[in-house]
């Protein structure tokens, strides 16, 4: 990726870190309304979700930083630790968050299988660390950070779209469009980066 496409993923990824945790001022019910009905019955999973997904998400691009990884290899593998605790804490909230969506049988599936997904891709890419498959590792990392960075598409399609056909039906369509696409992207742009390894190692 291009310094200027890195920084920007950086930026949006933080800016919507830090405005997701607006309901510590504001409250769930002002700040989420369309998430507080979830208080009655599944606040654990609620807070787990809110509270640690930001965290996942502003750490995120700190794994992908170069200088991060030659320089302070230590530095890089705990804040690795810290985004994959936030993904499986936040990950096990969604899961159990996502059959009592009020947005309907799809969105439940859609935010359901985000979740199994980003909680399976994480641990994969964890292990492969810790078996010392680092190229492995980097392949599912991304795959992760694809899913993880589906908090940033879910808002920008959320601001862009709702006022021209409405929340609900918005809210909807983002529980598979907010992830599915990420997912598509950085699998094509895995296949080019193989496909232009090839020729170089022949």
């Amino acid at each position: 990726m291009t310094k200027a496409r890195t920084i920007l993923i950086a930026v949006l990824s933080l800016a919507v870190a830090l405005a997701s945790w607006r309901f510590l001022v504001f409250g769930v019910a002002q700040a989420m309304p369309f998430m507080a009905h979830h208080l009655d019955g599944r606040a654990v999973a609620l807070y787990a979700h809110i509270l640690l997904a930001p965290v996942a998400l502003a750490a995120m691009p700190f794994q992908f930083w170069p200088r991060l990884r030659a320089r302070r290899p230590a530095l890089h593998r705990w804040t690795g630790r810290v985004y994959a605790g936030a993904v499986l804490l936040s990950g096990l909230g969604g899961l159990w968050l996502a059959p009592g969506t009020s947005a309907g049988p799809v969105a439940a599936w859609g935010f359901g299988l985000l979740a199994m997904l980003w909680l399976g891709s994480t641990a994969r890419a964890v292990w492969l660390a810790r078996a010392g498959r680092i190229a492995e590792h980097r392949v599912w990392m991304l795959r992760s950070a694809a899913m993880t960075f589906g908090a940033v598409t879910l808002r920008l399609q959320l601001g862009l779209f709702a006022p021209l056909v409405g929340f609900e039906t918005i809210y909807v369509i983002t529980a598979w469009s907010s992830w599915v696409p990420n997912l598509m992207l950085i699998e094509w742009w895995l296949r080019r980066d193989r496909a232009r390894r090839l020729p170089v190692a022949a």
